[in-house]
């Protein structure tokens, strides 16, 4: 679980509420009208943005933000560099007996036993990695989108509730109500925007980055070991994805 995720979440509500309650009733600041507005416009644009089951699985894409385990660079370069080894050694063929949790890996040592050469082999997994870059963009645009039009209702909102209000001055004890929902739209909509959908968009567009340069890695980790080069020089090369101040670290 990524507790940076929950604890921001947490804390940002947290702070939200204790604000609402330090200067008044917290009940005041519920608006169901005003909810559905916000709430329920944002998903019909999604809807009309994206496919019906992409909307539906917003809920899992949104998941992976709490729940991904986040790839280890430096355990794939090690691998790397031991199967380099183990190839130097005793051939390609002894790669058959490796077996990794990671499918990508798995199968790129699978491409190896088969006789794939480097340029086929390459190929085939750059095509994998490009794939694999424009389903996480879909997920990441899915969030983005609702993180620009949760705002966009809750101004709806207002204008609505702006209307309500112009139309009744006559009658006092309908401008409250209008005004509530006014107000509250754009309230509902900023939080839902910046609380929630952006930056679970940019959560998941981190994630993404990291597993294409773990998986970046891995192309030129396997391509290495088909040329046959030195695991030592193999291993430097590798590093240079890492952070400088990781790249000395045994």
């Amino acid at each position: 679980m990524d507790l940076a995720t929950v604890i921001g979440m947490v804390l940002g509500f947290a702070l939200i509420i204790m604000a609402i309650m330090l200067g008044g009733d917290i009940v005041m600041f519920i608006n169901v009208p005003s909810l559905l507005i916000v709430i329920g416009g944002t998903i019909a644009a999604m809807l009309i943005k994206h496919k019906m089951e992409e909307v539906f699985g917003s809920m899992g894409i949104m998941a992976k933000a709490f729940f991904v385990t986040p790839s280890d660079p430096e355990a794939t370069i090690n691998t790397l560099v031991d199967m380099a080894n183990i190839a130097r050694k005793d051939g390609i063929l002894a790669l058959e007996k490796v077996k990794s949790d990671n499918p990508f890996l798995q199968g790129a040592i699978n491409h190896c036993v088969d006789g794939a050469d480097p340029e086929f082999l390459e190929s085939v997994l750059t095509k994998d990695l490009e794939y694999l870059a424009e389903r996480h963009q879909k997920g990441i645009a899915l969030w983005d989108g609702a993180g620009e039009t949760a705002p966009a209702f809750g101004m709806i909102g207002t204008l609505i509730g702006l209307v309500q209000m112009l139309a009744s001055m006559e009658d006092p004890s309908s401008i409250g109500p209008a005004m509530a929902v006014a107000l509250l739209t754009t309230l509902y909509g900023s939080i839902v925007a910046n609380v929630i959908a952006i930056p679970i968009a940019v959560k998941l567009g981190a994630y993404s980055k990291e597993e294409q340069m773990v998986r970046q890695i891995i192309i030129d980790g396997m391509i290495g070991i088909q040329k046959g080069v030195n695991p030592r020089m193999l291993q430097e090369a590798l590093k240079a994805a890492l952070p400088p101040s990781q790249r000395d670290m045994e």
